[in-house]
């Protein structure tokens, strides 16, 4: 398998086998945002990665949040799921405003 994933017109990851249509779509970057939220001096940012890090295990990981700037600077978590970015965001939101 090559890695690379798109977005299908519902949202759901599809593999791309074909590495321009690939980076034509990454590179529009529509609906690669999951969530976006600031936060205090902080931006929880939720995001479709279009490439499976899950270095070569069983369930592709692609999505991933990161915060970036605050006491929680350059803290991120990858998700295999849609479903399971959305809360990893909303928790950490949670956690940028309790810092």
């Amino acid at each position: 398998m090559n890695g690379r994933y798109v977005l299908d017109t519902d949202g759901n990851p599809r593999l791309e086998p074909d590495l321009m249509a690939w980076a034509e779509w990454f590179e529009a970057g529509e609906g690669r945002t999951v969530a976006n939220t600031r936060v205090n001096e902080a931006e929880v940012s939720t995001v479709f990665l279009g490439l499976d890090h899950s270095r070569g295990g069983s369930v592709p990981i692609l999505y991933e949040t990161m915060v970036s700037g605050g006491p929680l600077d350059g803290e991120q978590e990858r998700y295999a799921t849609k479903e399971q970015a959305q809360k990893g965001h909303a928790e950490w939101v949670a956690k940028a405003e309790v810092r």
